[in-house]
């Protein structure tokens, strides 16, 4: 199992996953057309030559080497909310108090505003369930952390990451049934789809006024700030990585999104660069499983597996992790232990 980028030849295998992701993730678009340019955008993203963070997205899958199976995908964008806004709630407070009446109330607020425009997002993470376990999660999730260390000129000091809300199979949405559909008038799977194509309908169908918690019904409160039962492990790795919950969710699902400084991220402080060589046959490993990735940008390759260190300190390779890393003798690999 290995990540890479994304390219025009996996268009078709990744329709076809994009179908099985359910509803809630508008990054993976199940229009072939949209996807095809959301490919497109990621080839020429990995391709050119950068400075700074724009308007870049970094689509990456994991492939099963032995069958070509496409079976995840995760991404990173360099800088949302330039080009579009990037809308959120933040969780708020207002006091309403009358002394001769001897009453004093605290009252829960959602106000809409763009407090993330121009982070960094870690976004699009999907796992097809015949997958799932053995590690494949945490290498869909954190080889992304090891290339936003080796290119940190492309992205911003600051990353968040939007986990999806609550909703069920159907795409019943407790908090967008009481809150978006008011002023949409359409379901939430409807509503949801049409971010694939931009969001200035939620400015001008959004409320700009606080919003008080307490008009909303119990089953909405309830899932403010709450993850998808799916989304659990990824919000509870995020969480282990350095990220933190600060009050803002989703205006859709009010699922949480959460953030953290670049440098503050695990994986990102515990990664170095390390030479290498194959491993010698009957090389007794150590008991850590390692995340290991070459340091290329367009040729970008990572995949788990345990390994030995030499008296010297460098890394000995299993052959087939060379092969799945495609590197050349001479060439660093970045590398850090999964836990």
């Amino acid at each position: 199992m290995r990540i890479r980028p994304v390219r025009a030849a996996d268009l078709d295998k990744l329709h076809a996953l994009a179908l099985r992701s359910g509803i809630g993730l508008t990054t993976l678009p199940k229009d072939k057309q949209s996807m095809k340019e959301r490919i497109a955008l990621s080839e020429h993203s990995f391709s050119t030559e950068l400075e700074k963070p724009g308007d870049e997205y970094y689509l990456f899958v994991l492939e099963d080497t032995e069958t070509g199976a496409i079976c995840g995908t995760s991404a990173l964008a360099s800088a949302v909310g330039l080009n579009q806004p990037f809308y959120t709630y933040t969780l708020g407070k207002v006091v309403h108090a009358s002394p001769a009446l001897k009453i004093h109330n605290q009252v829960q607020t959602l106000y809409l505003g763009n407090d993330f425009t121009g982070c960094t997002e870690i976004c699009t993470l999907f796992l097809d369930a015949e997958y799932r376990g053995g590690g494949n999660g945490k290498l869909l999730s954190r080889s992304r952390f090891l290339f936003l260390t080796e290119f940190d000129q492309r992205f911003d000091e600051r990353v968040i990451a939007e986990m999806r809300g609550v909703s069920d199979d159907k795409g019943f949405s407790p908090f967008w049934d009481a809150l978006g559909k008011k002023f949409f008038s359409m379901e939430f799977p409807e509503a949801d789809a049409l971010c694939t194509y931009g969001n200035q309908f939620i400015a001008e169908l959004m409320p700009h006024y606080p919003i008080y918690l307490c008009m909303l019904p119990d089953e909405a409160r309830a899932v403010i700030g709450k993850v998808h039962p799916d989304t659990q492990p990824a919000y509870d790795m995020l969480i282990a990585e350095g990220f933190r919950y600060t009050g803002h969710v989703d205006i859709f699902d009010a699922g949480p999104t959460i953030e953290a400084d670049i440098r503050s991220i695990r994986t990102v402080r515990k990664s170095n660069r390390f030479e290498w060589s194959i491993a010698p046959a009957g090389t007794t490993t150590q008991p850590e499983t390692y995340l290991v990735s070459n340091t290329k940008r367009v040729d970008y390759r990572a995949c788990l597996t345990e390994l030995a260190f030499d008296d010297a300190g460098n890394l000995l390779l299993p052959a087939k992790v060379v092969d799945a890393l495609e590197l050349r003798t001479g060439e660093p690999v970045r590398a850090c232990k999964l836990y």
